[in-house]
């Protein structure tokens, strides 16, 4: 009975170590070049998790190539050009705008187009100054002297023959000419003196002071009149302040 399980135990023991050697085989594989057994590498499901994602490792594999470049590399954004009210230029093809001349036509200086100031001066003694502005818009012209009539009285004083200029005065719109006036005698030689309070001045045309009916001008004095006797006489029209009082 001894000798009986002694066979059986060492039956099993050979089945067993078949069993092992069986299962060795299965993971070494021999190599017909007679280099030796090889490792069969990582298991199936090591490989098939590695191939589950091939685009997802491309597109990281590209990301991690792609280096960013430099700031300027980059293309700018245009911006439109914004244009001021002052960067404007005027069109150099066009003629610059002038402003508009007197015009050439010619008038009478007259009571209606003219302002007239009547003021005494220190000098000379006994004197007063007429200034005429032009306050139209054209050309006007002063003939002759101004026939002056103070007060009440009934006649024009005469004029200084010797004061009259070489050519009509002529005024530009805003310009002025000027007559002095010989109130009284310096050196007390007049006579029938009287002060005046009003004062009216009348224009002569081109033919004389019968030749034009313009209105006359009617310039104040002072509060307090002026002084004047029978030796009161005028000058032409002047262009300037000097002739005017030069007489």
């Amino acid at each position: 009975m001894s000798s009986i399980r002694t066979r059986r135990v060492r039956r099993a023991r050979l089945a067993t170590a078949a069993a092992g050697v069986a299962l060795a085989a299965f993971s070494l594989t021999a190599c017909d070049d007679g280099s030796g057994v090889k490792d069969e590498g990582p298991s199936a499901s090591a490989g098939a998790s590695r191939s589950a994602d091939p685009a997802g490792s491309a597109s990281a594999s590209a990301a991690s190539d792609a280096k960013p470049g430099p700031a300027d590399a980059r293309p700018a954004a245009s911006k439109p050009a914004v244009s001021k009210p002052g960067d404007a230029k005027p069109d150099a093809s066009k003629p610059a705008a002038s402003k508009p001349a007197a015009s050439g036509k010619r008038a009478v200086c007259d009571g209606s187009r003219t302002r007239t100031t009547a003021a005494p001066v220190n000098r000379p003694v006994n004197h007063m100054l007429l200034t005429v502005t032009n306050t139209g818009s054209t050309l006007c012209d002063l003939y002759y002297y101004p026939a002056v009539k103070f007060g009440e009285a009934q006649s024009v004083p005469p004029v200084i023959e010797d004061s009259r200029p070489q050519a009509v005065v002529t005024l530009a719109p805003g310009e002025s000419g000027y007559a002095g006036v010989a109130l009284s005698a310096t050196d007390g030689s007049g006579s029938n003196g009287y002060t005046a309070k009003s004062l009216s001045v009348y224009f002569a045309g081109r033919g004389g002071l019968s030749g034009h009916d313009g209105p006359a001008a009617h310039p104040a004095l002072p509060a307090k009149g002026v002084y004047l006797d029978d030796s009161v006489e005028v000058t032409y029209w002047q262009s300037s302040m000097d002739d005017a009082l030069s007489w």
